[in-house]
């Protein structure tokens, strides 16, 4: 018994690789770049999210903010009670929801676009209301989450993460950001030692 509890546990492995994959092949090139372009230009950055998901757009803002690009999480109950004057015309928002359906949301990307702000969307369902509030999707491939009833925010919570990575990469590419400008942002940790030449 226990030796299948760890098996199924470690299929997680094959579960959420199968799914990175299957959503680096549904992302279009054209929207993927032009994604990049809008994160690159904007003067800043919002991230919001419920849930698997508002941890995943937390760590994208941080990754925003790691290429010297100036980004917060809005939570989505401090949106809606102030939070929102954070946007201003020109800036960007990127929601992330498996569903697309995320109630949370809605207020958000609706005083956003009122604002002039542009909407990145993350989500698997292209057909969903918040998807068609957004000016950019990317699309991601749930196969199935890991968990034996498929219902916990796993995989896509995976597969998310993996987007933003790639993202990033994105962004750095087109920025020009380099290991020099990290260092100074970065002067903390191991990496901010060996970046500095402090060993």
């Amino acid at each position: 018994m226990k030796e299948q509890i760890v098996d199924s546990a470690l299929a997680a492995f094959q579960t959420e690789s199968e799914s990175i994959l299957e959503t680096a092949k549904v992302i279009d090139r054209a929207d993927f770049l032009r994604a990049a372009e809008l994160l690159v230009s904007a003067p800043r950055i919002a991230s919001t999210g419920c849930g698997h998901s508002g941890i995943a757009a937390r760590h994208f803002a941080h990754l925003m903010c790691c290429c010297d690009r100036p980004a917060r999480f809005l939570s989505p109950a401090e949106a809606v009670h102030g939070g929102l004057g954070f946007l201003e015309k020109g800036d960007v928002l990127l929601w992330t929801s498996r569903g697309g359906k995320t109630d949370e949301l809605f207020p958000i990307v609706k005083v956003a676009r009122e604002k002039g702000v542009t909407v990145i969307g993350v989500t698997e369902n292209l057909s969903s209301p918040l998807a068609s509030q957004s000016d950019v999707v990317i699309p991601i491939k749930v196969t199935r989450e890991c968990d034996p009833d498929n219902c916990q925010g796993t995989t896509s919570f995976a597969v998310t993460c993996a987007v933003f990575d790639a993202l990033q990469t994105a962004v750095i590419g087109l920025s020009g950001f380099c290991k020099e400008k990290f260092a100074v942002i970065h002067p903390g940790g191991a990496v901010g030692k060996r970046l500095n030449g402090i060993q």
